[in-house]
């Protein structure tokens, strides 16, 4: 995986609340094991109509919205455990995703995949709104060593949470095996020093 850098970017925001795993990304587009090539079917339903043509009120369909951080509503991720959602997410250019509220399976699959999860208050994500809404091009600042997500400009804004190992893979680009693979010389100690008192 890539190693997550403090990440300076507009926001996408989806003012949303209850955004399940299905809207994310359809169960029928689930064939494939790869995780590359779901970011063209994220949200495929909102952003497609039934005559498979764009949706133009939606917000990743409207022009010159960018940004490599996903802002949604309170419970976002909820529904199925498919971990093809993360995927989705993170194909499509997303390296955070905001909410006051995720499901915990959405949650996990996330930070095993490179995707930050940043849990606020809904008082601040309701600024965050607010603040995009009047300035779409606003600069947020998502800082994983500080576990800080602020406005850019103002240099405001909200801690947030996340366990030590998953913050020490996502610094240094670890999945699950990297992070043991990194730990072997303490691992080899600690086998020799066992192997010696028996």
């Amino acid at each position: 995986m890539e190693k997550f850098v403090t990440i300076q970017s507009a926001a996408v925001t989806l003012p949303i609340e209850n955004i399940d795993t299905d809207q994310i990304i359809p169960a029928r587009f689930l064939k494939a094991t790869d995780r590359t090539g779901f970011g063209e079917n994220l949200f495929r339903d909102w952003r497609y109509n039934e005559a498979d043509e764009p949706n133009a009120d939606f917000v990743l369909n409207q022009p010159g919205v960018k940004g490599s951080i996903l802002v949604a509503g309170r419970n976002f991720g909820c529904g199925s455990s498919r971990e093809h959602a993360a995927w989705a997410i993170y194909d499509s250019g997303f390296r955070v995703v905001v909410s006051s509220f995720f499901a915990d399976i959405f949650k996990n699959n996330a930070l095993n995949n490179g995707l930050l999860p940043v849990q606020v208050s809904d008082h601040f994500l309701q600024a965050i709104f607010w603040e995009v809404k009047r300035k779409p091009d606003t600069e947020f600042e998502v800082n994983l060593e500080k576990q800080l997500f602020s406005f850019a400009r103002l240099k405001a804004g909200e801690e947030f949470e996340i366990g030590a190992y998953h913050k020490t893979c996502l610094l240094n680009g670890y999945d699950n095996i990297d992070y043991i693979l990194s730990r072997k010389e303490s691992i080899e100690r600690f086998e020799n020093e066992r192997v010696r008192a028996w």
